[in-house]
């Protein structure tokens, strides 16, 4: 259960690629020639890595077909990639590209390399990949400060020192770590407390667990395009308990009749868990033989908050569907947005917005509109109407705005994109809905197990959360490729 290298790499359409963080672990190279034999591939040049991992995620040359990375049998349903290089198919290789960063690792396989072991029984994936997550978690809030990136890059070497020491991941939540040497602790003496454990508790014993769902959905209202969502959680928990190995066990329930859990991941701390559960994969369809539950994880849990599980569904309906027009007539553009929640959603949101972006136009120079619910704001740039909902949807469930809009001269300060070309054109929603989940899942209270003195305070919540959820116009031709879970 180890990492041959990891990289922090940097996509811009415009500027290119560019590496800006990089370890290699020689000790886990060596342990993955002796593993490999004569089917080990070497870990390239790290300029070497970024172009030929851009050419597999397809982020160079995307129009043009590539034999090695375009033919029917490469196609991938997960972010584990074969990335070739001159020295053959280096493989597996973990990536995945989130607002502009590509985050990438290489896993250490214990075994020959042919014919490919199946993936569930490569340890290294899952915490290669929570390892990422939390690398992504640390640096991502400072992606649009260019200093304020660099200043955290420039921290993470000493970071992973304490979180991947050889190359070994024991503790993934980089934020909940210290930049300098001064708090490094030294391993437990305890021999039962295990090494992701860096501290204990003292007090009384409280748990809290928040489920967190996102959703993404891409609308097109067209008769012959297949409208696609994706629902996708994580379990995240914070455990305070006293002892060096405290055993916690902790069961998601659904309701009946509900679509079943599905592409299980599950952090290190887990002791043990039914191999059928991570066997079930939303890449087949579903049938009666798709494992159901229970969803049963008893673990140790780390001293920091991380993330127990994360998993998918293929649930029947999205939560709220759309329709959008926009036509041009003469000088002037009109748009129609109506938009339907389900009835089985629950009608709470923290918030809920629709925001109606114009490309490749000029400011918005005159504006008539009618909205049968909630406030239609302009944004300051004035390319930008931004449809205000609020937190519920009226009793009908069905809201709609209607309108007509004439733009001013374009210029280089307004907002252009390559592929909202003519009248190509969306509407993104924005929502939060607590204490709420699309897949139903919860967290029973009394299902929480502690296996230790006292009565223990048990917390937990849920919310669903939109995450790239679009609505095409229906009018004009609409990108068809729905992207990776993780993109």
């Amino acid at each position: 259960m180890a990492l041959r290298a990891l990289w922090l790499l940097r996509h811009d359409p415009a500027a290119g690629g560019a590496v800006l963080f990089s370890r290699r672990f020689p000790t886990v190279e060596l342990r993955a020639e002796t593993f490999n034999g004569s089917t080990h591939v070497p870990v390239p040049s790290d300029g070497a890595f970024l172009k030929a991992l851009l050419l597999e995620l397809r982020l160079v040359d995307e129009h043009v077909f590539v034999e090695q990375r375009d033919t029917c049998t490469r196609i991938s349903h997960s972010c584990v990639h074969s990335v070739s290089t001159s020295a053959g198919e280096l493989w597996p290789v973990l990536a995945f590209h989130k607002s502009g960063l590509i985050y990438a690792c290489v896993p250490l396989v214990e075994g020959s390399l042919e014919p490919r072991p199946p993936l569930l029984t490569v340890s290294g994936l899952s915490q290669g990949l929570a390892l990422l997550l939390g690398i992504m978690d640390y640096v991502s809030p400072s992606r649009k400060n260019e200093a304020e990136l660099k200043a955290k890059i420039g921290q993470l070497r000493n970071l992973l020192i304490q979180a991947c020491p050889l190359g070994t991941p024991l503790n993934t939540d980089i934020r909940s770590l210290n930049s300098s040497f001064e708090d490094i602790q030294e391993m437990p003496a305890d021999k039962d407390q295990p090494a992701w454990r860096s501290s204990t508790y003292k007090g009384k014993p409280q748990v809290n667990v928040c489920i967190t769902e996102k959703v993404k959905c891409m609308q097109y209202d067209q008769r012959d395009v297949m409208d696609t969502w994706q629902v996708y959680g994580a379990v995240n928990c914070k455990c305070d308990i006293e002892g060096s190995a405290p055993n916690v066990t902790l069961s998601l329930s659904l309701p009946t009749n509900a679509p079943p859990l599905q592409d299980i991941v599950v952090h290190h701390c887990v002791t043990s868990v039914d191999p059928a559960m991570l066997l079930s994969t939303s890449a087949e369809p579903l049938h009666d033989s798709v494992y159901n539950g229970p969803y049963k994880f008893p673990f140790i849990p780390p001293s920091e908050s991380f993330n127990l599980c994360y998993y998918t569904s293929q649930v029947p309906v999205p939560p709220i569907l759309g329709c959008y027009q926009l036509v041009e007539e003469g000088s002037q553009i009109k748009i129609t947005v109506n938009l339907k929640l389900h009835e089985s959603i629950k009608n709470s949101f923290e918030y809920c917005e629709a925001r109606i972006p114009f490309f490749n136009r000029g400011p918005i120079a005159q504006l008539e509109y009618k909205v049968s619910y909630g406030q239609l704001d302009l944004s300051r740039e004035k390319s930008l109407l931004v449809w205000v909902i609020g937190q519920k949807f009226p009793k009908s469930l069905e809201v709609s705005l209607t309108g007509t809009v004439s733009f001013g001269t374009a210029g280089k300060e307004h907002p252009t994109d390559y592929m909202c070309t003519g009248n190509t054109a969306y509407v993104k929603l924005y929502f939060r809905i607590p204490d709420f989940t699309l897949t139903g899942c919860y967290v029973d209270q009394h299902s929480v197990q502690i296996f230790v003195p006292g009565k223990p305070k048990i917390t937990a919540s849920r919310e669903l959360i939109s995450s790239d959820y679009y609505i095409w116009n229906s009018k004009a031709p609409a990108p068809m490729v729905y992207k990776p879970l993780l993109d």
